[in-house]
């Protein structure tokens, strides 16, 4: 099994999901992780990435972690002094229709958004929200673009796009597709040689479906011509997705391993969660299991079933615990404090 990774955690893209697959990968196997400093929840975003974001390194020392996965805006060079060189690098893409329909509820505070009622009315005139010198920018204009360390405002003639995703192949290994997510389970299994149980999961900050609204396709043209850049970054890699997954595994096998991903997850839900799955935050009833609520999104939530086994319940506990909470727990493993 692979155990060197670098994950780009793009907003929005069930990345939180991958990112508590990886927490629970590396705190099995006692792996380390390349965390903020200080033990915050981002890697100096929306900064460029450097070395020294990350708590425990030193350029006198060569110390390397495994595991690179916070929000980060990507920078390769830097990246590299973290990590060791046989690191894998993924990331995972989402459509930036729905990207953005989901960041505009979701950063409703950017100054971009903040003073329209709907994305069609920011996307009637959007520079006249929009200011390209704003710190916040990305929130609402090439979000994939930007994480991946590109200029969200950048030239979208065919020359530089075409440099563009040649650099994302360069760095990354593969990427990743939040629309298909249990096929890129599978693939991920693949690529890292771990089993079934490693790639399983619950959706983890994704939001109630009341704040959800279809959007006109009048709408939906006009998110692509805004978000040209991301849409040229998520058209050819969800093809070269397919393509790999052709070539790796095949329609039948993938399938199968699809089919087996969901039939585990089904089975660990019947003895983890009480009821049917996902709750709004209010009903979540262990306060240690609340989601961080942001912005006009509801973030759903689980509740375990009480009484379970020692082990079962250690294992259920992982799979529903939040992105902040799994950080700091692991965190604090890494870095213990200092006894009084």
């Amino acid at each position: 099994p692979k155990t060197d990774i670098v994950f780009l955690k793009v907003h929005k893209s069930a990345s939180s999901t991958v990112m508590n697959i990886l927490f629970r990968f590396g705190e099995t196997h006692n792996l380390t992780f390349a965390f903020p400093k200080g033990g915050g929840f981002q890697l100096y975003y929306p900064h460029h990435f450097l070395a020294k974001f990350v708590q425990g390194f030193s350029p006198l020392s060569p110390r390397r972690f495994n595991i690179l996965c916070h929000h980060m805006r990507f920078l390769q060079p830097e990246v590299q002094k973290v990590v060791p060189s046989s690191a894998v690098y993924f990331s995972i893409l989402r459509n930036p229709v729905q990207l953005m329909e989901s960041s505009f509820v979701y950063y409703k505070g950017a100054s971009a958004f903040s003073h329209v009622r709907s994305l069609e009315e920011f996307l009637s005139q959007p520079w006249r929200y929009y200011d390209p010198a704003s710190g916040d920018r990305h929130y609402a204009r090439n979000l994939m673009t930007f994480d991946f360390g590109f200029n969200p405002d950048g030239d979208v003639s065919p020359e530089r796009v075409q440099l563009m995703l040649k650099a994302i192949e360069a760095s990354f290994d593969f990427l990743l597709i939040s629309e298909y997510f249990d096929e890129s389970m599978v693939l991920l299994k693949e690529m890292l040689c771990w089993d079934l149980d490693s790639v399983v999961s619950f959706p983890l900050n994704s939001r109630d479906s009341s704040t959800k609204s279809p959007l006109p396709d009048s709408v939906v043209e006009k998110l692509k011509a805004w978000n040209r850049l991301d849409w040229e970054i998520y058209t050819h890699f969800n093809r070269t997705f397919w393509e790999r997954l052709d070539r790796l595994i095949g329609r039948e096998r993938l399938r199968r391993e699809v089919r087996a991903l969901r039939q585990r997850q089904a089975e660990l839900a019947r003895a983890c969660l009480q009821g049917t799955g996902s709750v709004g935050p209010k009903d979540i009833k262990d306060s240690s299991l609340r989601p961080l609520q942001h912005g006009g999104a509801r973030i759903l939530g689980y509740n375990l079933k009480q009484g379970l086994p020692r082990e079962l319940e250690r294992t259920c506990r992982r799979l529903v615990t939040p992105e902040l909470q799994y950080s700091s727990l692991l965190y604090k493993r890494q870095f213990p404090p200092p006894p009084p």
